[in-house]
Formats: structure tokens, sequence, C-alpha cells
């Protein structure tokens, strides 16, 4: 007979630890036995053939394990880091959110009480009040109702328990003046009725410092409440629901850190062999390449409005970097907030030897986050000349110049005159900005972006499964699931985009003799303004005992998903008359702008749909060799969704849609129990092939996401050392190799030259992006001669639409050190494309004297065959010893000490010194005094004993933005005491 199906399926426990008290009640540490429940029977991990580990609330607490981060610190193979847009990354054997976008799905799923969530903060908040948290590792489907191609994370509440009066409270305070409150009261109401409820406060000051005053940044203040019912209204009927709200508002900073190697030529920003502790060069910016003298002179704008040159200063030459990851100079306090609410129910009836489950999840989720861009304070006495030639232009007294094109500029951003503040554009949604009032107004030039999102989903599943006397069994489900997304923007603010927007408007109106207009929006904001994601699977397993030892289980299932986007991508796209109070999207001359080039006319939004459907399933062989040994080898197939790549600006050819991924998992383990318990010990290999692996970098200023094949494999030891009942030692190990898989071309926005020496990369002064060309030939010197001679045109005025005096300067080479084999230059791509098909061949420009000449818009692509993955270190490790000092009054006394590896990975695709991420070791200490019965207790802490600044991920901006790397860290050195109490 096959017991506990359902529990196999969804309720599985692994390695784990016992809590900080004097008694273990129900066996389960004493015996090395862990112990989950599901519906109504319940199965020790040792028996589940599936890699999975599991923590009590009693276990979180002990190993400290306070949030999903801290999970990286015990378990194998699994790495977790914040990423750039306010989102998250649960990796899982090389497998994480490597896709950005809002139509991109979770590699690993996240579920709450077996049920998926879709874009949840739960990550967030801090752990309270659960019955466990388990993960699975490896692709799930057949047995969850949301499928993924890494693994789960499970998060299981505690249930009301019927007829018993309960009650827990916990404070805890330590340093960064943090204070943590916890409580949970259970009440029965009758016999067959009875309400939980629980909550968490939190609030600790800043980590980081601010140079330029103020209050330490990156606090937090959050709480989140929760309440559960659960009703029997009879023996085999259960019905639970449960309600939880989550709040956060405060300061919190999303990006840690900036690291540049610094281009003193301009034309990167950044180098491609360090991260150093230095400025970017902003000369490689949007927003220096269009309020450039170069430039400028290309339109016919006189240069005396020009905000620098392209070869002069940049806004952070002299500004330095404090090399301190906590340490930052910025005039922009950080802005965090987020909420989520969420509401579930599951009604449970168990029919003799068949049980059957319908349950359901709604969630409405909001989020707002702003910080400074660039985590620095620029120089404003450069921006002196071209503020003081704007102010004269206001008053009138620029011959040729109306003052009615100018002075509603001059009032929006230097309202006080050239010497007073500066202002720029708020994030508003109405595309205005300054020039709408919505501004913020400083001594120094800001920038600083958003990242905002308002979504809703709801989901519901059923599942039926047997507990037949025969050697079959089954378990069928179905889901179905509606996300809809109404608001998701990414924003980039800066006091020199007001002042483009607003001169090139302003210059433009005036040639065409219209009423004064500037650029909008003033602002670059990537917005999906609506996405709608349907959703439905069926899944099932059978299971046949073959003897009483062999048993296989099978199983399948159907995936179909349905994708609508609707969005837009804006920058100084359109004019907008400076009177105008509306939306700027209601401007007369909207017209002009298209978010859509792909489809004929002009759209003001771009619209796309995506479906998907997929059948996969898995096959399991468990052998028991003895009840304390198991032994077991599965096969599965996991699979996610496709999805849109968002509208880019400038246009590039980059595939619009990416496909979905599937990856082919091979795995064998083995479960033992040695010695009555003394050691536990769990052995995993595995093997995964992935295809169309989703992956993600960023092309002007969005990211573009692309698939590429991979192969993985590896290996984990997990152990539980139990030498008498007062000694408990926990160990795991993980070992892991990803590769990409054949030869795959692909082009490092880091080096748009593909390290080629015989390879020009362009800054183009149009719009800060960078293109490159290369010699057919390998001639690095005639590809050199060819992008001077190019400019050469260009400085001459012999471009149509171009004006003459641009002054563009021959090719450089970039610093030795900098990791760059090509060459650069400022330029202009598409003057440089055109005349690389021949254009201006008759003005003695034929590429093939050259040597030939190739154009490459997106960079020139180099093989990454052979790369490892992301956040995938090849080794971890980890230790934790517990010891319980039982004394003769009931009271005990435990210290624990735990300690973590976590070996190098790199943060990009593209590797080298650059991308690499150091390994790092972690470890904690706590020590518990419980009370007679274990009624109260106090303990003592620290956390990161070392005060290590652990780096646990990278993203590299966009060559518009300067190439710099954000990074992203685990916290530092915590301490504090904490009591508490429990009835």
């Amino acid at each position: 007979m096959r017991k506990s199906l359902l529990l196999a399926a969804t309720a599985i426990s692994g390695m784990s630890v016992p809590a900080m008290a004097q008694g273990q009640d129900d066996g389960i540490i004493d015996s090395n036995v862990i112990i989950v429940t599901a519906q109504r029977q319940a199965q020790s991990a040792q028996d589940v053939p599936i890699a999975v580990s599991a923590f009590s609330q009693e276990a979180l607490e002990a190993q400290q394990i306070e949030n999903s981060s801290d999970l990286q610190l015990t378990l194998p193979n699994i790495t977790f880091t914040k990423t750039n847009f306010t989102s998250s990354s649960f990796t899982i054997r090389g497998i994480g959110d490597l896709c950005v976008g809002v139509s991109c799905d979770q590699a690993t799923a996240i579920h709450l009480n077996d049920q998926p969530l879709f874009s949840t903060r739960l990550f967030e908040t801090e752990f309270f009040d659960l019955e466990r948290v388990e993960v699975l590792r490896g692709p799930q489907g057949t047995l969850f109702g949301r499928n993924a191609t890494a693994g789960v994370v499970n998060v299981v509440t505690a249930k009301p328990n019927m007829g018993e009066f309960q009650a827990a409270g916990d404070v805890e305070y330590g340093n960064y003046n943090a204070l943590k409150v916890k409580g949970m009261v259970n009440l029965p109401i009758g016999d067959s009725l009875a309400f939980r409820g629980a909550g968490i406060y939190v609030k600790r000051d800043g980590y980081t410092t601010n140079l330029n005053g103020g209050p330490d940044l990156d606090d937090r203040e959050l709480y989140s409440i929760r309440g559960s019912l659960r009703f029997e209204p009879g023996p085999d009927t259960t019905i639970d629901l449960m309600a939880s709200y989550f709040r956060e508002d405060d300061n919190r900073m999303r990006i840690q850190k900036q690291y540049c190697q610094r281009d003193e030529t301009g034309i990167l920003g950044c180098l491609n062999n360090r991260r150093d502790a230095q400025a970017f060069n902003a000369n490689a910016t949007f927003t220096a390449a269009l309020s450039s003298q170069e430039f400028l002179a290309t339109q016919g704008i006189p240069t005396a409005f020009a905000l620098g040159s392209l070869y002069g200063p940049d806004q952070y030459e002299g500004i330095g970097i404090p090399s301190d990851p906590r340490t930052v100079n910025t005039a922009f306090t950080p802005e965090y907030f987020t909420s989520e609410l969420t509401f579930q129910g599951k009604i449970e009836h168990d029919f003799g030897p068949i049980s059957a489950q319908l349950s359901g999840t709604y969630q409405k989720v909001k989020l707002d986050s702003r910080q400074d861009y660039n985590n620095n304070i620029g120089r404003r006495d450069i921006y002196a000349p071209a503020l003081n030639t704007l102010a004269a232009a206001a008053a009138g007294l620029v011959p040729g110049l109306p003052a009615s094109y100018f002075a509603p500029l001059a009032s929006a951003i230097i309202p006080n005159g050239p010497n007073g503040v500066l202002c720029t554009s708020d994030t508003d949604t109405i595309g205005l900005g300054s020039f709408g009032g919505n501004s913020n107004c400083a001594t120094t030039p800001l920038q600083y972006d958003r990242s905002n999102q308002q979504n809703s989903s709801w989901s519901a599943e059923a599942i039926i499964s047997s507990d037949l006397d025969g050697p079959f069994n089954f378990l069928l489900g179905a889901i179905y699931a509606d996300y809809h997304l109404t608001e998701n923007s990414y924003y980039v603010n800066a006091f020199a985009i007001d002042y483009v927007a607003g001169l090139l408007g302003s210059f433009t109106s005036l040639g065409g003799g219209l009423d004064p207009s500037y650029l909008g929006t003033p602002y670059f904001r990537n917005n999906t303004d609506d996405l709608t994601v349907k959703s439905y699977g069926l899944f099932g397993e059978v299971y046949f005992d073959i003897s009483d030892s062999l048993k296989l289980t099978g199983g399948l299932r159907y995936n179909n998903d349905k994708k609508n986007v609707q969005a837009r991508s804006t920058l100084a796209s359109f004019l907008v008359p400076y009177s105008q109070t509306t939306n700027a999207f209601e401007s007369p001359f909207v017209g002009s702008f298209d978010a859509d080039p792909g489809t004929p006319g002009n759209q003001i939004f771009q619209n796309r749909q995506v479906k998907n459907d997929e059948i996969t399933g898995r096959a399991v062989l468990d052998y028991k060799i003895s009840d304390d040994n198991l032994v077991y080898i599965s096969y599965s197939r996991g699979y996610k969704s496709g999805g849109l790549n968002p509208p880019l600006q400038p246009i590039f050819e980059v595939p619009e849609s990416f496909r979905p991924e599937q990856v082919d998992a091979f795995e064998f383990g083995s479960k033992n129990t040695f010695g009555n318990g003394a050691l536990q010990l769990n052995l995993t290999a595995f093997y995964y092939k992935y295809k169309d692996l989703q992956l993600s970098k960023i092309v002007a200023r969005t990211a573009v996401n692309e698939n590429i094949d991979a192969d993985i494999y590896g290996a984990e030891i997990e152990a539980i050392i139990r030498p008498d009942p007062d000694w408990m030692i926990n160990m795991g190990f993980s070992y892991l190799h990803t590769e990409v898989k054949g030869d795959t071309f692909n082009s490092d926005p880091r080096d748009f030259g593909g390290g080629r020496s015989d390879a020009v990369i362009i800054k183009d002064i149009t719009n800060a992006s960078n293109c490159a060309v290369t010699s057919t030939s390998g001639n690095a010197a005639g590809v050199n001669a060819f992008v001077n001679s190019v400019n050469g045109v260009i400085n001459a005025g012999l471009v149509p639409g171009l004006a003459a005096g641009a002054g563009l300067q021959p090719t450089v080479a970039f610093p030795a050190d900098g990791g760059i084999a090509s060459t650069g230059a400022f330029g202009i791509c598409g003057v440089l494309e055109a005349a690389a098909a021949g254009a201006f061949a008759g003005g003695g420009l034929d590429p093939a004297a050259f040597g030939g000449i190739e154009y490459f818009a997106a960079g020139v692509p180099k093989n990454i065959r052979g790369n490892d993955l992301p956040q995938a270190p090849k080794l971890k490790f980890s230790v934790g010893v517990q010891y319980t000092m039982n004394f003769d009054n009931g009271m005990s006394l435990v210290p624990r000490v735990d300690l973590a590896y976590t070996g190098e990975s790199y943060g990009s695709i593209f590797n080298g010194n650059v991308n690499r991420i150091d390994g790092y070791a972690q470890a904690n200490a706590q020590i518990q005094l419980n009370g007679t019965d274990d009624r109260w207790y106090v303990r003592g802490f620290v956390q990161n004993i070392f005060d290590s600044n652990s780096e646990t991920g990278l993203y590299v901006t966009d060559q518009s933005s300067g190439l710099y790397t954000n990074v992203f860290t685990l916290e530092p050195r915590r301490y504090g005491i904490g009591a508490g109490f429990k009835f």
C-alpha cells in the first residue's frame, strides 16, 4: 500500500536541526527523523526519493535563518541575491532568475502553503510563526501547481490548533538600534473551530553612511500580520482560511554600491578588467552626448549652450568614490515602499481511500522604490557657462533667439537663476516632469531612478489523491492562474536630461515655427502599462509498488501559458508644448512618436502576445535497501514559458520575444541512517541538459532576454551527526559545474569590440549607445583609418541633415590594463553603418579601400562556449555545532555556532575578472538559556562574526549610463539580545 501520497508530493522534509530548547517533542530530533504532515498522514524525509531540505520554525531560529537570503548559508547549491530592479534571484543548482522583465516566469517557484505566488514580496519580510520552510531542488511540475525549472521554495505557515489556547512572544534588540517584536496567539472557538493570529514588527537604523550628511541610509521599518482560521465540520473535512498583509516603508537601498575601472577616454565610461572604487566617466552618458559641443554643432545649435565637451572634463572628474561598500555620497535619500495583501483558502475532504482538496489564492502587490542613480554627487561648475547662456537667452539677450522659447526652460530648471537651485523632473506618470511643475530642486545636480509596480493575481487548484490497499495509487491535479499587472515602470531622472529635453525641444520648435516646446518625456521611462498572464496546467503522478522494497513513480504535466503585453519606452521622444498641463501624450505633436516601428502607422503603445504550451514529466525508481537506507534514480523534464522583450530606444534589431526554456534533469540519490540515528547521511548527484536557457543583458537602456544552451552537473552531501543526545552537528557540501554548451556567439556590453584588435568601438554622440566596426581582412590600421575618414566627413558637414563643426577626434587606444583590445572613438553609428554599406564610396570612402568593413549595431559577438553560468559557485560547504547543557532544575543552556563558505562565482555570463564574485565565509553564533518546561528563554546572538562585506551578485548597467557595476551584499555584523515566552 502506497502511504501518504500527497505528503510525498508536497510536504517533504530534508536535513534540519533541532530547536534551541531543552525538550524535543514527537521524537523528531532525538531519533534524527524529520517529520512533516500533509492531509492525515506523515512520512519521514528519509523515505522520500527527492532532494529536499526543510526547516521547522524552531530550526530556523536555531540557525538564525531570519529570511530567504539566510537560507543560502546552510543549503547546498543554493544562492540568493537582490537584483537591479527591486527583484531577487533564488538560484538552485546554477539556475536562477537570469531572465529580467515583466513577462519572465520565475525559475524558482515560490509557494505559500503549497500554492504559487506571483511577483511576491515574501522574500522581503522575515520569517515568523511558520510550520516549516521547504526547498526542493530540481525541476518540479508533476506535483506542484506552478511549473519551475530550478526548484520550489514552499513556505508553510502555522495552522490553528483545536481545543487549546496558546500564545508566544519574542522581543529582540541589537546594534543599529534594531528592534524586532514577534507574537502569536491561538484561540479555540468551540470544538471544531480555531483562530490563530501572528505578526512581526522590525525597525532598525541604516547600515550605510552618507558623506553628504543626514541619516544613515538603508534602514528598515516593516510589519506583517497574519490571521488563520481552521474549521473541522466533521472528522473527514478540514477548511483553512488565511489572510496576511505585509508593509514596508523606509529608506532601504536597492543597490548597495557601484564600482568602476574608470575609462579616461569617456567612450565606455568604465573599462573591462576590474571593479575599482572609482567614478565612471560621465562623458559616456546620454546626457553628456546630447548636451555636448560636438553634438550641438551637428544640429546647428550654438555651442555656448553645451554643458561640456566629450573630450573635456566630465561631471565626475576628480570626484572620489569611498572604497567602503557601506559609504556613499548622495544628495537624494532613498525611498522604499512595498505592500502585499494575500488571501488563501483550502478545503480538504477524505472519501475513504480517496482524498480531494480545492484551494485558491488572491494576491495584490504594490512596490515603489527610488534612489540616487549613481550614488555620488557630480560637479556643478562645468555647467556654469551653459546655464549662464540659457539665462541670457531666457532674458532675450541672445540675438536671434526669442525669449519665449527659452524662458519656460529656464523657469523650470533654474527658477532662481544660473546660480540658484537646479531642478530635476520628478518621476510623474503624466510625462511633464519639471515642465509641469513636478520637480525636485537642490544646489547640486540630482540624478535618481525609480522602479514601481502594481499587480494582482489569483489562482485555483484542485487535487485528488488515493490511498488504496493495492500496489497502485495516483495523484491528479489541475490549476488555473490569472495574473494582471497594471503598472510597471523604470525611470531614470537627471538634471541634465531636463536640460537636454528642453534645449533640443526649444530649438526644434523654434526652427519649425511651432509653439515653444520641449521633448517629452523629460526623463527615461520604460513603461509596461498592462500585462496579463493566463496559465493553466494539468498534472499527475502514478505510483506502483513493484515489491515491498522497489517502487516506481511516473508523472506528466501539460502547461499552457498566454501573455499579452502593452508597453512603451520614452526619452525626449516628441515635442510637448511648454504650456501643456495635461498628459504629455495628449500633445498635438505626439503623432511623431511611434512605440512600435515594426507595425505600420504610429502607435502610442507596442502590443505583443506570446503563447506557449508543453508536455513535461518525470520518472523515479527507488529501492529500500533496509528501513534505514534508500537509493533512487530519477529523470524529469522542466519547463519555463517564454516571454516578450520590452521596446527599445533607440531601436536595435533584437528578437521581440524569447523562447521557453527546457531542462532534462537526471538525478541519483541515497538517504541513509546509521548507528541508530548517530549519523544521517544523504548523497545526491545530478546532471542537467538545458535548452534555451533564458538570459538577460542591457541593450539601449533596457533589459533584453536571449536564449542559450547549457550543461550542469554536480553533487551534494548533507549530514547530521549525533554522538550523544546532547550534541548535534550538521554539515553540508556541494560541488557544481556549469557551462555554456556549443558555439554560442553573444556581444558583451562591456566590450563591444568582442576582444578584437581590428575593431573600433564607437560612442554615438546622438544617443550615447555603442556600436562597432571591424575589418573583414583583419586590417586594424585600415578600420581605424576608415572611422577617422567617416568622422572627417561628419566634421565637414557633408552628411545630409548634419551641420559642420562637430570636431570629432581620431580613434584612441584604451588603457593597456583595461581589458579592451579594440580602439575607440566618438562618432555617429548611423553614418558609420551607411558608410560601411558603401553609401559614401563615391566620395572616397569605399570600404574595400580600407580592407573591407563590417558594421555591428549591437557589438561584435564573441564565443562564450564553456563559460560558467552566473551565480553558480563551484563549491559550498556549511557546518553547525550545537550542545545542550541540561541542569537539575529543569533549565538548559544551548550554545550554537554556524559557519558557511560560498566559493567564487561570476555575476555575468561573460565571466572574466571584472565579473568575478569572490568567495566568502559567514559565521553566526548564539547562546540561549531555556527556562523550566521551555516556558521562557533569553538569548544572545551575533551574525556575520567576521563583519564580511560579502557580495552575492552584480549587475552591469547600460552603455549610455557608463557601464558601471551595481553590486549587492549581505548584511554587516549584527549582535544583540532577545527574550521570549510561550505557553
